[in-house]
């Protein structure tokens, strides 16, 4: 959804608060592709600095499933994105390319919420998802959902770097 910024950015000190539905329906990276299941709308509260200068602050709530790293086993997780933005709306969108600023959501007078939340996701997305603190994960060899109960593969793994005197031994027999 675009939200047209021209009314807040009319006078110094001026704040406006907004909550708003974003349309995004799946989080899409090269992770994967994660459907969102549940959504708060997007609270915000944009405040006009001066000096050209916008601030955006907002908070939602997502859930989406995500695979444990270990098992692989679904894990509905729950995203709460607190964001917090200095916006510098004279900058030219090829200035804050040079200065590196991420500040793709803003469109001319425009804010784009999907691009905002979108990129907030990114930055908060779980680097570890388990299932439990205590996932045993799969087996090596036969791919097993451990936390199911063993598989009785053989589990012993030997010092590659004995494996030449591992093999000597083998062939003396």
């Amino acid at each position: 959804m675009l939200i047209n910024l021209t009314d807040v950015l009319s006078c110094d000190g001026k704040v406006v608060k907004k909550t708003v539905e974003t349309e995004l329906k799946s989080f899409d990276t090269d992770l994967g592709h994660f459907p969102l299941s549940e959504e708060e709308p997007l609270a915000l509260t944009l405040t006009n600095l001066g000096k050209d200068k916008l601030l955006i602050e907002g908070s939602t709530k997502l859930k989406t499933v995500i695979p444990c790293d270990r098992c692989l086993t679904d894990v509905e997780t729950l995203i709460s994105l607190s964001i917090s933005r200095e916006v510098d709306m004279q900058q030219t969108a090829e200035g804050r390319i040079e200065d590196l600023d991420e500040t793709d959501f803003i469109i001319g007078y425009n804010l784009d919420t999907e691009k905002l939340v979108y990129g907030e996701l990114l930055v908060n997305w779980p680097m570890k998802t388990l299932c439990r603190e205590d996932c045993r994960g799969i087996c090596r060899k036969c791919g097993r959902n451990l936390n199911e109960g063993d598989c009785g593969c053989d589990t012993v793994e030997l010092d590659p770097r004995m494996a030449v005197i591992a093999e000597i031994f083998k062939n003396s027999n």
